[in-house]
């Protein structure tokens, strides 16, 4: 009996110690696609403890490439409106958990196990650099173009294009989406 328990212990402990390194430790997957030319794109990722969101400059190929978000009443084309946040992440966590003081355990553990997906979508005037929960990173045109398309793939599409989640936000402008797949802290946002 002793023997078993402590290899659920330890079983316990691997599976805590992979979801730790999933959630916290950044890494990329796949190959970042080589970019030769000048790198004259900057983007920012945005931190916090246990997320990261991707931070574009709105310009004309962003607003054409996420032009949806105009008819869904985001007012990308505002402006004092200098970025388009974007965040991946447990669909349930994501819209339960708005701030620290409303996380609960339900939320949490489908967040760290597994969830359907969701985008949440904000937008941000000018970002303070530096700062220590800004990253700021130059990428050329093709790298830039790429993470566009990539970004816009994540979304899950009906008939008439992203499925917005509807009623749900936590602030004025800021949407959720439905987002292909599944989420978990293994493969979590930091990837």
């Amino acid at each position: 009996m002793r023997r078993l328990f402590r290899m659920m212990a330890w079983a316990v402990g691997l599976f805590a110690a992979v979801v730790a390194l999933g959630a916290l430790v950044p890494r990329p997957l796949l190959g970042v696609a080589a970019d030769e030319g000048p790198k004259t794109r900057r983007i920012l990722v945005l931190s916090n403890p246990i997320h990261t969101d991707i931070a574009v400059p709105v310009d004309d190929e962003v607003l054409e490439t996420f032009g949806f978000l105009l008819r869904d009443g985001m007012p990308l084309d505002a402006p004092e409106v200098k970025y388009l946040v974007f965040g991946r992440g447990s669909r349930e966590f994501y819209i339960a958990t708005p701030t620290w003081d409303q996380l609960r355990s339900l939320p949490l553990l489908r967040g760290l196990t597994l969830d359907r997906a969701a985008m949440h979508i904000d937008i941000a005037g000018a970002i303070a650099e530096p700062h220590t929960d800004v990253a700021g990173f130059e990428v050329g045109e093709r790298q830039f173009t790429a993470m566009l398309a990539f970004i816009r793939d994540s979304f899950f599409d009906d008939a008439e294009g992203p499925l917005i989640i509807p009623g749900v936000g936590y602030g004025r402008f800021d949407k959720f989406y439905e987002a292909d797949g599944t989420f978990t802290a293994l493969l979590g946002c930091n990837t």
